[in-house]
């Protein structure tokens, strides 16, 4: 069934792969992404020539969002799905990240995902049904050195969708979180460093460590052609194949080494989730998705 789908951060790897998946099976979908002019100009006509209406939003700005969604509403004919995927990422030791450094992070991965979801939601409430994808990450729920903000900004997000999925699945309304591992993108490129570059001086040879574990991650990466952003999208096209309802809360993508074990992890966590709510007479509120 062809859907209406609105996705955030289109710009990007995912994003773009993941609008230009869904346009090509037949769905209608509306991108967003800043400076549409400016640095994603190029990105901004590949997806217009693919059929992809492309609207300028900044999911840290509530006017935006609210005006984004309208637009999409707008030129969709409706909404069925949103994917919240806008998203940035960090490396660096944790103590010389700075509140503010932190709080940039926040605001997009996790405070502009509310912001789109008050949006959403009521529309979704209003016609009974909708689709919900958050994309997370492998390293959403577990976290290693470097990584801290960033997980720490996934873990919420991961808390955020959780609370949408309990409250929303009487309307109708059912929610997905999609967690990848790392991927040869651009995302890897633009990883935000701590703006304290003072603190790591008394870290000795340790405080030389996050760059040159990158270094060695892009090479693992650069070696294993099944680890590619390309799964992301079809893990998302696959997604909205599946009836609704019966889709499950949470996908790996994974060819690293992480996969299993995550899995593991998310399958200790549902049933642990599932027999809490069943004790306390609330299980009605997980009667969507597996």
């Amino acid at each position: 069934m062809n859907q209406k789908v609105l996705i955030t951060g289109a710009s990007g790897a995912f994003g773009k792969l993941s609008s230009l998946a869904l346009a090509q099976k037949g769905h209608q979908v509306a991108g967003t992404m800043r400076s549409v002019e400016g640095k994603n100009q190029k990105v901004a006509k590949e997806l217009k020539d693919a059929g992809v209406h492309i609207i300028e939003m900044d999911v840290t700005d509530e006017s935006s969002v609210n005006q984004g969604v309208s637009k999409a509403v707008g030129l969709l004919g409706g909404l069925d799905v949103i994917i919240n995927n806008a998203g940035i990422g960090t490396i660096g030791l944790q103590e010389s990240f700075t509140v503010e450094d932190m709080q940039r992070v926040f605001d997009v991965n996790v405070f502009g995902v509310q912001r789109v979801m008050r949006a959403v939601a009521p529309i979704f409430r209003s016609q009974g049904k909708g689709t919900i994808v958050s994309i997370s990450s492998c390293i959403g729920r577990l976290s290693g050195p470097f990584y801290g903000t960033y997980s720490s900004s996934k873990w919420a997000l991961e808390a955020l969708a959780e609370s949408y999925r309990n409250e929303l699945a009487t309307f109708g309304i059912e929610s997905c979180i999609v967690e990848p591992g790392g991927m040869p993108t651009a995302f890897i490129d633009s990883l935000m460093r701590p703006s304290d570059q003072e603190r790591k001086n008394d870290y000795g040879d340790i405080a030389e460590v996050p760059e040159m574990a990158l270094k060695g991650f892009e090479e693992a990466l650069a070696a294993n052609p099944m680890q590619r952003p390309e799964r992301v999208s079809e893990a998302i096209v696959d997604l909205l194949d599946m009836n609704h309802g019966e889709k499950p809360f949470r996908t790996v993508v994974d060819y690293m080494g992480m996969a299993e074990g995550v899995e593991k992890y998310n399958k200790v966590l549902h049933d642990i989730t599932r027999q809490i709510y069943s004790n306390f007479g609330s299980e009605g509120m997980l009667s969507l998705n597996q």
